[in-house]
């Protein structure tokens, strides 16, 4: 009857075990698990795998992504020694370590040490859950259970180390290891793995910058427990968190943006040359008038490679510099950083030789009379000698040929975009058009590489693309070897012939601009208000081109050699030139009136003027002086050195007035007088 009674009750209890296991079991299965993916901070890092940027994700945390192969084998045996001795061992939940802590709190009466495994910690922080509830530990008791049957140990334990908090808004190790230590957490020393094992379990309470005997204590505790060290001698505890780097932040929001869904982004970037240039790009604007700001951008015109970008000096709206636009990007007025290759076209059409003869004298084309800077006029001089002088009238006329059109078809095959409203006219030959600082720096980087523009890149494994050519290889070094026997500014290192530079000022001291290279780079620098307004006497040669010069001595020791002239480039001066290349004339000049021939400008043929007691006043423009003036046929000023007069005309009436330089040339208005 016993034997009966007991196996009934024997089958009833196996029974009961199993409707318990299988209960159990659906209850585990039955768990809502939260996601396990999470959004990962996005880091940029240089061509040397130094980082650059990191993005904070949600509330302005920073959680970056780390695999168990990148972390210090010695940080992850103390972690499992510290806090989850049977970590690969039990399913979820240790049993025995609940017992211990259970004991312990009863025999200390307060709790020593808790019962959680490394899963249900991680459990909690996908949930970001409390620990001192008892509905709180069930619930983190199921989800680690649950955990366990749909992610493998390692899985786990990489969700620890992606999660786990190190004080502030810094989440996971990797995070931790270069807030609290300015490194990877690769190579860790047992004192820096001992505090990085202690933080997430108080990370505010531990701060070692803000509670370093809480810090030390806890630290001390970790090496005891795991018996990785004695506790004598340990290191001093970091003072505060290093702050996670933040170069070429205008860039590398650019890039971020072009693709959201990327973490990691590789750049053709040099990080040190990239913070040496922003310290050069404050230190540029230091003393300038406010709101002054600057840009720079660095390239390997061999490859088209970016390695340094500096969009303002300051990444904030501090003393009106508009430090969040990203001026290597705006549209600017490039003043006469454009000549070069006016000329480099001029000579590519057969139209000028670098010794070719040109006038530099008052012209006009309609209503369009192009000044020089200092409103002065040398005369005949070399295309050689007008570019090193920045002369603006021979520009214009060799435009005037060429025709608007084609110069700016040239920018454009050089890979530049140009932003220009309406028809082009021959202004564009002095800066009257849109360029950005990145358009300059690539057609400047086709003078050395024998006028092929290597299209500028930032992004390393990017797939190149093809070089379109803008001029042809000797125009190009004859182009060049001008620039580079410009003298560099007083106070540089370098001597004329190592860097071939141009400078340019903008319209209304808008802009001041300043592109060179060697053999090997281009660099160029911008200096202006990001809103356009002038800044007086802002000239690129004062102000941009020593920052150019410094920016080179960032660079490298020393300059690489320009490139040797081709073969088929013609080296002659300008008495051995073909005859038709030796002195330029416009196509029509066989029907002009002669070069610098006298200009009435004043007063203007037709005028109607009132009668006066000191006469009329007569100015004019070019000639050959003594100058010789003639009223109504009568001479009436002879020998004149100079180009204003004041005639004593003061009768009624109308009056024809000539006047005749010194080689015979010729200009007249009539005028009435009333």
């Amino acid at each position: 009857m016993i034997r009966r009674f007991g196996l009934f009750a024997l089958v009833g209890l196996l029974g009961l075990g199993a409707g318990l296991r299988d209960g159990f079991d659906r209850w585990v299965d039955e768990t809502v698990v939260p996601p396990v993916l999470v959004e990962i901070s996005t880091e940029v890092r240089d061509q040397h795998g130094a980082m650059m940027r990191v993005f904070p994700v949600e509330d302005g945390r920073v959680r970056l992504a780390v695999a168990l192969d990148q972390v210090d084998p010695g940080f992850i045996a103390m972690l499992l020694a510290y806090e989850d001795k049977r970590f690969y061992r039990h399913s979820g939940v240790d049993p025995l370590a609940i017992l211990r802590a259970a004991g312990q709190a009863i025999w200390q009466g307060e709790i020593v040490s808790g019962g959680s495994t490394l899963t249900m910690q991680v459990a909690r922080l996908l949930e970001n859950s409390g620990t001192g509830r008892w509905h709180g530990k069930l619930r983190q008791i199921r989800l680690a259970l649950a955990l366990e049957r749909q992610l493998d140990k390692d899985q786990i334990l990489s969700l620890y180390l992606l999660h786990a908090p190190y004080g502030g808004a810094v989440e996971g190790v990797r995070a931790g290891s270069l807030a609290w230590f300015g490194k990877e957490p690769a190579r860790l020393t047992t004192a820096e793995a001992a505090l990085l094992v202690a933080l997430p379990q108080a990370p505010e309470a531990r701060r070692p910058d803000r509670h370093p005997a809480h810090a030390d204590a806890a630290r001390a505790r970790v090496l005891y427990r795991t018996q990785a060290a004695a506790q004598d001698h340990l290191p001093e505890l970091p003072d505060r968190m290093v702050p996670f780097v933040r170069r070429a932040p205008h860039l590398t929001d650019r890039i971020a943006a072009e693709d959201p869904l990327r973490h990691r982004f590789d750049l053709t970037l040099d990080a040190q040359l990239q913070a040496q240039l922003e310290a050069l790009a404050a230190h540029a604007v230091r003393g300038q008038p406010r709101g002054v700001s600057a840009a720079m951008l660095v390239a390997d015109h061999r490859t088209g490679a970016i390695l340094a970008s500096v969009g303002s000096p300051q990444y904030a709206a501090i003393g009106g510099t508009a430090g969040f636009v990203d001026m290597t990007r705006a549209i600017r007025s490039p003043g006469s950083t454009l000549k070069p290759f006016v000329y480099g076209l001029a000579f590519d059409q057969g139209l000028a030789h670098s010794d070719t003869l040109i006038n530099d004298a008052p012209v006009a084309f309609g209503r369009y009379a192009p000044q020089n800077f200092d409103g002065q006029f040398r005369g005949e001089l070399t295309v050689r000698e007008a570019l090193q002088l920045s002369l603006n009238i021979p520009p214009v006329l060799l435009t005037q040929e060429l025709g608007a059109a084609r110069l700016m078809a040239g920018l454009r095959a050089g890979g530049a975009v140009p932003r220009l409203h309406g028809k082009p006219g021959l202004a564009v030959a002095l800066g009257g058009v849109g360029l950005t600082l990145a358009d300059l720096v690539q057609l400047y980087g086709a003078l050395p590489q024998g006028g092929q523009a290597a299209p500028l890149y930032v992004m390393q494994g990017g797939a190149q693309l093809p070089r379109n050519r803008m001029m042809s290889r000797a125009a190009a070094w004859q182009v060049s070897h001008i620039l580079a026997s410009i003298a560099p500014p007083s106070g540089t290192a370098a001597r004329a012939g190592q860097i071939a530079y141009k400078t340019g000022t903008s319209y209304g001291h808008r802009d001041a601009w300043a592109i060179g290279f060697d053999g090997s780079h281009v660099i160029g620098v911008w200096l202006g208000r990001p809103d356009g307004t002038p800044v007086p006497g802002a000239f690129g040669g004062d102000l941009a081109a020593p920052i150019l010069f410094e920016a080179f001595g960032r660079l490298k020791s020393a300059p690489d050699p320009l490139p040797a002239p081709p073969p088929e480039t013609l080296i002659v001066n300008t008495a051995a030139l073909p005859e038709p290349l030796q002195r330029f004339r416009p196509r029509d000049a066989v029907f002009a009136g002669g070069a610098n021939r006298p200009v009435v400008t004043f007063p203007p043929d037709g005028a109607v003027l009132r009668r006066g007691l000191d006469g009329v006043s007569l100015k004019l423009r070019a000639g050959v002086l003594p100058l010789t003036v003639l009223v109504d046929g009568a001479p009436v000023v002879t020998g004149l050195q100079r180009r204003d007069v004041v005639l004593p005309l003061t009768s009624p009436g109308f009056s024809r007035i000539s006047v005749i330089d010194a080689k015979g040339r010729a200009a007249q208005v009539q005028i009435r007088l009333d």
